[in-house]
């Protein structure tokens, strides 16, 4: 739904990821291997997302020992520090439509979960059906749903496989015949 408002599902993983952590520092190939893009098309959104002010780059110097030997046959090794930038993007909390993008983010996880709950009653005939853990903020919770009925488990795990891709969370269940 928010590719369609946002013209980019790159961009939307990315909102979503800084949502979820919004005061974590993330380095362009990190956010590239946790939303599963390209890195040139992370660099891109990141850039168009600092262009409008939602992102800030951060710069951090570090010194790293570079050890350089003169010749193959010389023992001697010269130490040279050598002075890099690393670069690493946070939200901008004073971003003027900082707090709408994250009601807009929160919402469509909240319409992504009603729209996975309906799959799942679809698919199976239920006497109890709780949802836990990361559908109620609960993060560590060993289990996040727990299914007591008739399940068809080849058609719920395709439905939970899309919706973890979907979300980019895994989902712990626990399934209970009745």
């Amino acid at each position: 739904m928010l590719e369609h408002i946002f013209g980019s599902k790159t961009r939307v993983k990315i909102f979503k990821i800084l949502y979820k952590n919004p005061k974590r520092n993330f380095y362009v190939r990190e956010l590239a291997r946790e939303i599963g893009s390209q890195l040139n098309s992370v660099r891109r959104e990141i850039k168009n997302l600092i262009g409008i002010g939602a992102l800030i780059e951060v710069k951090d110097a570090t010194k790293i020992l570079n050890e350089k030997k003169s010749s193959p046959s010389e023992k001697k090794i010269s130490s040279v520090y050598i002075e890099r930038l690393k670069k690493y993007y946070i939200l901008n909390q004073n971003f003027l439509l900082y707090h709408e993008l994250r009601a807009l983010i929160i919402k469509s996880k909240l319409f992504s979960e009603k729209n996975f709950i309906k799959k799942i009653q679809a698919i199976s005939n239920l006497n109890i059906f709780i949802l836990t853990g990361i559908f109620t903020g609960l993060e560590k919770a060993k289990t996040d749903m727990l299914l007591v009925g008739q399940v068809d488990k080849k058609k719920l795990l395709t439905v939970i496989l899309e919706f973890e891709k979907e979300m980019g969370q895994k989902v712990n269940y626990t399934i209970m015949s009745f």
